[in-house]
């Protein structure tokens, strides 16, 4: 299997050491630049692409690490040749964009794999798994929280366009998007609020969302772009009728908690597991092992485009003031 990886940044070394960690053949990089791609190309010994169209006919699998919006226009040009594809997430800047993927995509009969890796950190697999054994009873509220400093890049910094990458809600929130719906299920209303304050040339973004989910369940996401560097803080916490999951990342020795309610039994705490790699390899391994036919993935190209749809309609409330009903959209569950 000839993997080629479009894009050099943070995330195209990131997945590029994943695939170094399979038996796939890592066979080019292709970025902005031959200049930009070149370093990563020498690290792992493969080939410099020029261009995108170049690379397609000498890979099996294109792995798309570039900027939000050039991944509607790469996806669709590498299923026109039939290669399957990976592709970081946000999987497109609009919920019309994402449906065409998917569509295309499935028409093609190629597999298409967004890379939300939240499902693959072991604190919030294991608070899924415990879930989903109904170790806490009835799902009632979650509570997800993540924080990092505003991206500080150049001048022409795609992450601060908001055209380009959605800003806060699609770039960051999307990940607590994705994971809430995995959690509780199909998300039915969307009510937002996003907040731009501080000194115009060192600015902050905070964003809530309300999430109603058809399960009943409610979902509560804050976002931030407001910490200083290198911050970067996540909690959760999980109600149900029988107990409660906690996990915080700033925690000294972060623990998920699972504790019951029923009368006096004490708490059941649920350590995580030494991590013996990175959550992206995990991804990564799951993709590979995927596309080979061996097991299927976590995540379906039809969650990407839900994850997509609800940061969209947070961004439309957060504009308005309203709430959003969420139409259902057939491309989620074919």
């Amino acid at each position: 299997m000839k993997i080629g990886i479009a894009g050099a940044g943070f995330m195209g070394m990131t997945h590029a050491a994943g695939w170094a960690a399979t038996a796939a053949q890592m066979t080019g990089i292709v970025a902005e630049t031959v200049e930009e791609a070149t370093p990563l190309a020498s690290q792992y010994g493969v080939k410099v692409f020029s261009e995108f169209a170049a690379m397609l006919p000498e890979v099996d699998v294109v792995d798309i690490c570039t900027p939000t919006h050039l991944h509607y226009e790469m996806v669709l040009q590498a299923a026109a040749v039939h290669k399957a594809i990976v592709c970081e997430k946000p999987l497109a800047r609009t919920v019309a964009q994402a449906q065409e993927m998917v569509a295309t995509c499935r028409q093609a009969g190629v597999p298409l794999l967004v890379a939300h890796v939240v499902r693959y950190f072991p604190e919030y697999a294991l608070a899924k798994a415990a879930v989903s054994d109904g170790r806490i009873g009835r799902l009632g509220v979650i509570r997800l929280q993540r924080g990092s400093y505003r991206p500080k890049k150049p001048v022409g910094n795609w992450f601060l366009d908001d055209a380009k990458s959605g800003g806060l809600m699609l770039d960051l929130m999307i990940h607590d998007f994705d994971y809430a719906r995995w959690i509780a299920g199909e998300v039915s209303s969307v009510f937002a609020k996003k907040v731009t304050t501080g000194h115009p040339e060192a600015p902050v973004d905070y964003g809530l969302a309300i999430l109603r989910h058809t399960s009943g369940a409610l979902s509560h996401i804050a976002g931030a772009w407001a910490y200083p560097p290198p911050t970067f803080r996540t909690s959760l916490e999980i109600f149900g009728d029988a107990g409660l999951i906690q996990f915080d990342s700033a925690e000294t020795a972060p623990i998920l908690n699972l504790i019951r309610a029923q009368g006096d039994a004490p708490d059941v705490a649920l350590p995580s597991s030494p991590v013996s790699e990175s959550p992206y390899t995990t991804q990564i391994k799951e993709f590979y092992a995927a596309l080979r036919g061996e097991r299927p993935a976590r995540i379906k190209a039809g969650d990407g485009l839900a994850a997509v749809q609800i940061a969209e309609a947070a961004i439309q409330s957060a504009h308005t003031g309203q709430p959003v009903t969420l139409e259902p959209l057939a491309e989620v569950n074919q």
